[in-house]
């Protein structure tokens, strides 16, 4: 996770635009838990199933990542920063996501976890070896939280290119020529996931892993009924963080949505994404600069349909901010870049979705279809 100290003496408001125009109105949500059971660190890795991991290996490199392990039955993925895997693909009948697993800051906060939920504490086949507790989290996605022995070495970097910007010079007699080359992953930035109980899965989330709003989003009309998306972060006090870590929104759909890997720059976004198109991947949505985060974008999938971000140049957030409030819609996903696709939006109707939707729309959840055409409206907009 980046992270930068800042001075504490000098907290902003969402209502200086430090990232958000609006602040919480009385009564709303706060955003984060009194006193939670632990604050994870991080997010440390992700967890998959498929049953091609050759095919997985090819698109892993392509896109940026190196090899930190590879069995039969496993293949670990890593960026070139010090610290855990970024995901791991275990071989599977079909292609799904499992779920999520977080760093704790302390080992200690294994054994406090594993006595509040009733859990335990387990060794796991980890590179370098750990422990984990396995939890369920409302909307029935498997989270562990884990403390690895060993932290894998750094590896070599793609370095940012030297720019010259106005009366700014330099770099001169020289030319720029960045490489045709796959973007390098340095770390995993974040995960999204939906949810047909997101209030649950907020409450979970803050109550049990410490984690804190950055930025809520709520439905036009509909903004006392309570958000339906939140950006999450970890709570490192003074230490500035990625803006989330975790993003959850209100959906017919419980699963996942995307997860973003950070890259040097933009010319290391560009490039790669070049290298990508030239073999045959296809392109989401991109390159963009993000209102949530300010991330530099771009949108891939893979072979198995999983989307997957490069990102660069995101918000770092100490504890002192408060969560910001801005209306959800399409055109307020990105400052500037091509119109949202379809694909991005997963707006492309279907037998599978409509299913989703009328499975919803009958169950014990909270969307009702003042929800679900509030979520059309806002998508459409």
């Amino acid at each position: 996770m980046s992270h930068t100290p800042v001075n504490r003496a000098d907290p902003q408001t969402p209502h200086q635009d430090l990232h958000s125009e609006l602040g919480a109105l009385r009564g709303e949500h706060p955003g984060r838990a009194r006193n939670p059971v632990i604050k994870v660190a991080d997010l440390a890795w992700l967890e998959f199933e498929k049953p091609d991991l050759d095919r997985a290996e090819v698109f892993a490199r392509d896109f940026g990542f190196a090899i930190a392990a590879r069995t039969e039955r496993e293949l670990w993925l890593r960026g070139t920063f010090t610290g855990s895997p970024c995901m791991v693909i275990r071989h599977g009948q079909a292609s799904r996501f499992v779920g999520p697993a977080f760093r704790a800051a302390e080992r200690a906060d294994l054994d406090r976890l594993a006595r509040t939920t009733g859990s335990e504490v387990r060794d796991i086949a980890v590179p370098g070896g750990g422990q984990a507790v396995a939890l369920l989290d409302p909307s029935g996605f498997p989270v562990r939280v884990v403390h690895c022995a060993e932290q894998l070495p750094a590896l070599p970097e793609q370095q940012p290119l030297i720019l010259n910007t106005g009366s700014k010079h330099r770099r001169t007699n020289a030319t720029q020529r960045p490489p045709r080359e796959p973007s390098r992953i340095q770390r995993l930035g974040h995960v999204v996931l939906e949810t047909r109980v997101f209030m649950r899965a907020l409450n979970w989330y803050l109550d049990t892993l410490g984690m804190i709003v950055s930025d809520f989003l709520f439905l036009d009309g509909q903004r006392g009924r309570g958000p339906t998306m939140a950006f999450i972060r970890c709570d490192q006090g003074s230490l500035a963080v990625d803006h989330h870590t975790l993003a959850l929104h209100l959906g017919p759909g419980t699963g996942y949505v995307h997860s973003a890997y950070q890259v040097t720059d933009l010319d290391s976004i560009a490039a790669g994404g070049e290298y990508l198109t030239e073999r045959g991947y296809k392109r989401s949505w991109g390159i963009g600069r993000h209102i949530q985060g300010s991330q530099l974008f771009d949108y891939w999938r893979d072979p198995d349909h999983f989307m997957l971000e490069h990102f660069a140049d995101g918000d770092l957030f100490s504890c002192d901010l408060e969560p910001g409030w801005a209306p959800m819609s399409a055109s307020g996903l990105a400052q500037w870049g091509p119109p949202v696709t379809r694909d991005f939006l997963g707006a492309s109707p279907s037998p599978a979705k409509l299913r989703e939707v009328m499975s919803a729309l009958r169950g014990d959840n909270e969307l009702d279809p003042a929800r679900l055409l509030g979520l059309m409206k806002a998508m459409s907009s």
